[in-house]
């Protein structure tokens, strides 16, 4: 009964074409601030609550994703959050804004956002549950290079890199490609997708992290999507993240991620593959993954000498800042 009530309630959708969909105009917002003249951007986010269909109350979180133009698309995660608490259920549905309120609507149920405040009503009209907007932060958000650690970046100059630009307000801007080259290492790096509610698919907010210049996980504004190997988190043309730990744009991320070298021998047959573990906002989304090639686009083919830090100009306005990693 829970179920079928969940499902009737959010399932409004016809979003998935949508969300595949190109759209000519392409508003960019790369700053929160400037961001808040789009009214969409106050309610895209995600949000935290409790649900009663009337088998007790169930913790649930949401994530409403802005599709422009006041539309929305709108994911329920029951149990909680992705990488806090969800149980791998999900209803999905769509809104759109009426008179500043965006409004969830069909005949067994609706939805209201208004407030930061995420109301959900039955077909009688009786409140079953509120949620309200949050903003996580990765438990790695701001950590510190320890000692004996390689600053790529803290904001200062952009002297690690081959001929990289920086923001005045002192964030990276990509293409970066480090100049020194490095072998197996951790890495901590953090970023912030654009606001770009009209753009879809692999358009919005792209970018990349190559370890070595040869092995990419992939940066995108993939929030409220399914978590492929081309979304955020996802190791590109080798394996799906195993979750979506994907803030909402304009949120600062962080990836946390242990790589191993790939091994050869003196002819340069290869011996073993690269490995890496990432942790995506602080949560495991790979562990201990092997890299039987080079990913797809990648500046540095396989080989056994070292090779760089590489972050990828997709043509959006991805930034990055806090980038260091320890050899090993």
């Amino acid at each position: 009964m829970c179920d079928r009530f969940l499902f009737s309630l959010f399932v409004l959708f016809a979003a998935t074409s949508a969300l595949a969909a190109d759209s000519k105009e392409n508003p960019t917002y790369d700053d929160p601030l400037a961001a808040t003249a789009d009214p969409d951007f106050a309610i895209q986010g995600e949000y935290v609550g409790d649900v009663d269909a009337g088998l007790g109350a169930i913790k649930a979180g949401a994530r409403v994703v802005a599709l422009g133009k006041g539309k929305f698309h709108t994911v329920l995660y029951l149990g909680g959050l992705p990488g806090d608490g969800w149980n791998k259920e999900i209803y999905e549905g769509d809104g759109e804004l009426k008179n500043g309120v965006a409004v969830f609507e069909q005949p067994q149920g609706s939805g209201r956002i208004e407030n930061g405040t995420l109301t959900m009503m039955s077909s009688e009209g009786d409140v079953v549950g509120k949620m309200s907007r949050t903003e996580r932060k990765s438990p790695t958000l701001g950590q510190r290079p320890p000692e004996g650690a390689v600053v790529l970046f803290d904001g200062k100059d952009t002297d690690q890199f081959e001929s990289s630009r920086m923001t005045a307000d002192g964030l990276l801007i990509p293409a970066a490609t480090s100049k020194r080259k490095f072998g197996s290492c951790t890495l901590h790096a953090e970023f912030r997708t654009p606001f770009m509610p009209e753009a879809r698919g692999q358009a919005r907010g792209n970018s990349g992290c190559y370890l070595q210049g040869r092995y990419e996980v992939q940066i995108l504004d993939s929030f409220g999507l399914a978590g492929k190997d081309n979304e955020c988190g996802g190791i590109y043309s080798v394996k799906d993240p195993a979750t979506n730990m994907c803030f909402p744009p304009l949120v600062w991320q962080t990836y946390d991620i242990d790589y191993t070298a790939a091994e050869y021998d003196a002819s340069g047959k290869k011996l073993k593959s690269a490995r890496m573990t990432v942790r995506h906002n602080g949560v495991v989304v790979h562990d201990n993954v092997e890299l039987p090639h080079a990913t797809t686009a990648a500046p540095v083919a396989e080989g056994g000498e070292k090779g760089p830090l590489y972050l990828q100009d997709h043509g959006n306005p991805v930034r990055f800042r806090n980038i260091w990693l320890v050899e090993k």
